[in-house]
């Protein structure tokens, strides 16, 4: 973990929080810049679907710096990287995903996989026996 420590070895999480922050901004400028630019080239050079794969992969790449550089990544961030990047590739190979029920299926899933791994109150189980 690359985050800094103070003068009792104990990490700052407010510096983890401003290097996360930075790296939102760096991220959110990047998309800027790749939606300027596409706005910009004639209509034929880039095929439809390229503005959401440059998105995904900006996101992907944000959670992955993220993790390398010890800061929490976003789950959220990274489903929405990878369904973007899934929709622009089906939009340039000529089929277009069904993305809200895709979301759907996510969001239940995510759902199902946060209630499975809740862990009990630490006074546990109540026991009236």
């Amino acid at each position: 973990m690359n985050t800094k420590m103070n003068e009792f070895g104990v990490a700052d999480p407010s510096s983890s929080r401003r290097q996360g922050k930075r790296l939102d901004e760096i991220a959110l400028a990047l998309i800027l810049i790749m939606t300027g630019a596409l706005w910009l080239a004639p209509k034929a050079m880039f095929p439809d679907g390229t503005w959401l794969v440059g998105a995904g992969i900006i996101l992907l790449g944000l959670n992955a710096v993220r993790r390398i550089r010890g800061v929490k990544t976003s789950g959220f961030g990274i489903i929405v990287g990878l369904i973007a990047a899934a929709a622009g590739i089906g939009r340039i190979i000529g089929q277009d995903l069904p993305l809200v029920p895709i979301l759907l299926i996510i969001l239940g899933v995510g759902m199902v996989l946060k209630a499975a791994a809740g862990k009990e109150s630490p006074a546990g189980p109540t026991d009236a026996s």
